[in-house]
């Protein structure tokens, strides 16, 4: 994964988020990435203890085992949404409040090894389905009111950057310990 990322601006817009999630997986295959990104994040986790995963690095911010939950719904988020695409070109592919959903999902409740065995079991069953797309459902597309039209490898290269982007998230929370 990406080393010596530069953070987030303070207030960031729309544009700028996906430009910053792009430059993390430009040159590379977005597939490879999200195939390693399980490890990376197993990796970062390995010998922290509960306490340290569960501390929030600043009022506000989730926890390392809060971002591993989010990962984990996210994931679970695009599943629906490839299969949406695919099945339906076109389809409207609704955003949702990452904030609400981990209020609705307690967030901080989980284990961070529960969140990440979530997130890895979802992150293989769209591996192994991306195995098997053709050229054309790969262009297959759906309508996001917020980004506009996303196919389905697009939507593939954008969960690689946001992959890395938590990865760095959870780099620089492991650190002030």
């Amino acid at each position: 994964m990406q080393e010596g990322t530069t953070p987030a601006p303070a207030v960031e817009t729309a544009e700028q988020y996906q430009a910053r999630l792009d430059s993390y997986f430009a040159g590379k295959d977005p597939i490879a990435m999200q195939r390693e990104a399980p490890r990376t994040l197993a990796g970062l986790m390995e010998g922290a203890p509960d306490e340290v995963l569960s501390r929030r690095p600043a009022p506000g911010k989730w926890s390392v085992r809060a971002i591993l939950a989010h990962l984990a719904e996210d994931e679970l988020a695009s599943s629906w949404r490839y299969r949406q695409m695919i099945e339906h070109p076109g389809a409207t592919l609704l955003g949702f409040d990452q904030d609400e959903w981990a209020r609705l999902g307690d967030y901080e409740s989980w284990t961070a090894r529960e969140a990440l065995e979530m997130f890895r079991l979802l992150r293989e069953a769209n591996l192994r389905m991306f195995a098997r797309l053709t050229p054309e459902e790969w262009q297959r597309y759906g309508m996001h009111p917020e980004r506009g039209r996303i196919t389905v490898a697009g939507l593939a290269r954008h969960m690689a950057g946001h992959d890395v982007n938590h990865i760095v998230q959870m780099r620089r929370a492991l650190q002030q310990t």
